[in-house]
């Protein structure tokens, strides 16, 4: 973990397919997690736009570890919902094969950001409504602040085996 960078547990049915993609929330507006911070619409829109200015981009991590990317971000946006993404399990790393494996077993099921909070506002309660963050990466994680921040997957083997359950019935049938 680097030192000062706050995570949030955040998302929303991310997807598992095609082997190695994942596409999902990161983070939904307005959610209060666990730790008491909700993110505001926009809040990442600046940090984004200033990433792209730079042709740089937010790192895809296993469990906010620095020492173990795993994957790359292909696209980040920030939409009525929330903070969606949509990247690549690099299948050439080893902890990235071993995360589809947990992804798929249902062993790990969050995404997370990583970020340095630049404007944030407390309410009475001392929840934190935070305006404008600095994304620095999105994990996958082990447990999610958010009970919502889980990773589904597209059940595509399964979906094959009944297109061809189907197929060779189809077939049967034609031929009987």
């Amino acid at each position: 973990m680097v030192p000062g960078l706050e995570v949030k547990f955040a998302g929303g049915a991310p997807v598992l397919s095609d082997g190695q993609v994942i596409e999902g929330y990161a983070s939904l507006f307005g959610r209060t997690d666990q730790g008491g911070d909700a993110v505001q619409r926009g809040a990442f829109a600046a940090s984004l736009a200033r990433l792209a200015a730079k042709g740089d981009k937010v790192r895809m991590l296993w469990q906010h570890d620095p020492t173990r990317p795993i994957g790359v971000w292909d696209e980040i946006r920030e939409d009525e919902k929330g903070l969606w993404v949509k990247g690549r399990l690099l299948p050439e790393v080893a902890q990235a094969r071993e995360a589809a494996a947990l992804i798929q077993a249902g062993a790990i099921d969050g995404l997370s950001i990583g970020y340095r909070t630049i404007r944030a506002e407390r309410d009475q309660k001392g929840r934190r409504a935070l305006a404008e963050v600095e994304l620095w990466e999105v994990s996958l994680v082990t447990f999610p602040m958010l009970p919502e921040a889980k990773v589904g997957r597209k059940e595509a083997d399964d979906l094959r085996e009944v297109a061809a359950f189907f197929a060779e019935a189809t077939a049967a049938l034609r031929g009987a």
